[in-house]
């Protein structure tokens, strides 16, 4: 449910147990994420070791967390405004881990957030507006959560703390003020923890991240990214050439259908700006990311 400091808090169903991970994880350069299903030894005074890692869905580097069924990234329009490549760039990683993404538009008390809701519906993904303050849009987002093991991922200030907060008014997650010089947040959340929504619904929050952090997360292989954006899907095989790239090739459908309206001019760039940072990174490279 948490890591912190080298401790791993362990809910083996009716409490939570503080555990330390074998040594045999760190010989082996892996260690337990929050998310994972862990084999553990019980000792005395609510104590345990972490013996064994079952098999994962999947794992993200950042957020550093495992078993994703849904991966919200909660963003905005106004202090901060969230840059769609960001929103895009998560989303391409989400949908290559098998992780249904949802776009969660917070702040609809203070802006119009009818540009980011319209590019992400189009775009066949489920899309909310929000508003942690008034309670707009909490309970659809609520119903949109359960049953799943969740995270909430964004940038900085944009209000996932907040939104946890209107869910389970009960936590009492800290919360921080947006910087009107840099128009971003200060990271109030320092470390991912998972928190119980309902018996069968539990929600990871995150801390916020950069532009700076989304360049450094994990870089998909060029032939791949194009299938996680979901609405080139029906195109990719229409293509004039099998090895197209859908950049600025003749006789490219996915072009073609970004013409007719079809694609969004906003997820299209992302896909080109993903694609070029991509297109001549060995495969040995990413890897390592």
């Amino acid at each position: 449910m948490k890591a912190l400091s080298g401790f791993y808090y362990v809910d083996d169903g009716s409490t939570l147990v503080t555990c330390r991970a074998r040594g045999k994880f760190r010989h082996q350069g892996e260690a337990p994420l929050v998310g994972d299903r862990v084999e553990f030894t019980p000792a005395e005074g609510g104590a345990g070791t972490v013996d064994r890692i079952l098999p994962r869905h999947n794992c993200f580097q950042r957020p550093a967390v495992a078993n994703l069924e849904q991966l919200v990234l909660v963003v905005s329009e106004t202090t901060p405004v969230t840059d769609p490549f960001l929103i895009d760039r998560m989303i391409s990683l989400a949908e290559s881990k098998r992780c249904a993404p949802l776009v969660c538009v917070n702040k609809c008390d203070l802006s119009d957030v009818e540009r980011l809701y319209q590019i992400y519906r189009s775009a066949g993904i489920p899309t909310l507006r929000v508003s942690a303050v008034t309670g707009e849009g909490v309970e659809e987002l609520r119903a949109a959560l359960s049953g799943k093991v969740n995270a909430f991922t964004g940038n900085s200030g944009v209000g996932k703390s907040s939104l946890l907060n209107a869910l389970c008014p009960g936590l009492h997650i800290p919360t921080g003020e947006v910087s009107e010089k840099l128009g971003r947040g200060r990271h109030t959340t320092r470390h991912i923890q998972l928190f119980r929504l309902d018996q069968n619904t539990v929600i990871a929050d995150t801390p916020g991240f950069s532009a700076f952090d989304v360049e450094r997360m994990e870089q998909l292989g060029k032939e791949e990214l194009a299938a996680t954006f979901r609405e080139f899907r029906p195109y990719l095989d229409q293509c004039r050439f099998s090895n197209c790239a859908h950049v600025k090739e003749k006789g490219c459908a996915v072009l073609q259908a970004l013409r007719e309206g079809a694609i969004s001019p906003e997820r299209h760039r992302s896909y080109v700006r993903l694609y070029e940072q991509v297109k001549n990174i060995p495969d040995w490279e990413k890897k390592q990311r």
